[in-house]
């Protein structure tokens, strides 16, 4: 069954001032899509998650992180939330099993100290929602050598973009976890140790 699977990271200090460079930082990691590179759609939250929205924006083509950044400085506030959409190539079978690269949407929340009573201390200042861990272990799946490959190559990108995160972007703290009590990395050596 599959779970959805996110990464936590927690900084040393995020205050306002902090936000943005250090959400800068680790979109700079991410491996974008190569169709679809940069910031697909942004939103600001304040207070918790039970308040409108103060600012959407859906782009047409995605638009540089950078001048995302720019565009939201004001909101960079202690009590706010902010939520950036994006995608990354992964390896997907199609209904015939022929397996091809798409775009799969990845959601990056980012937690003001004081958003949702200080939610930042179970979910991290910077919480990356990969949607499912699916495309990491395809349980529904009897995998051959050569669907193997196409597995191992998604995991190792999003182990690559992990490590990236906390070599770069001087994290205090990571974690990569799904919403199960199992740990994934047991997961994912129980599914490639049944490869036929």
């Amino acid at each position: 069954m599959s779970d959805s699977l996110y990464l936590s990271v927690w900084f040393p200090s995020f205050d306002p001032e902090e936000m943005l460079p250090r959400t800068l930082s680790v979109l700079r990691q991410f491996p974008f899509s190569a169709s679809e590179s940069g910031v697909k759609y942004f939103s600001v939250h304040p207070v918790d998650w039970s308040e409108p929205t103060v600012l959407e924006h859906r782009f047409t083509t995605p638009a540089d992180p950078a001048a995302v950044m720019k565009q939201i400085e004001e909101f960079a506030e202690p009590d706010y939330a902010l939520v950036f959409e994006a995608t990354w190539d992964l390896w997907t079978p199609d209904v015939q099993g022929q397996w091809e690269l798409r775009p799969s949407k990845v959601t990056f929340i980012v937690h003001g100290p004081e958003f949702d009573d200080g939610a930042f201390r179970e979910e991290g200042h910077i919480q990356v929602d990969f949607g499912l861990d699916y495309p990491f272990l395809h349980e529904e799946m009897e995998l051959h050598s050569e669907d193997e490959e196409r597995v191992k190559a998604n995991v190792a990108k999003l182990i690559d973009f992990t490590h990236k995160v906390e070599q770069n972007c001087k994290p205090r703290g990571r974690i990569l976890w799904s919403e199960s009590d199992e740990n994934l990395a047991q997961k994912l050596v129980a599914r490639l140790q049944r490869v036929q």
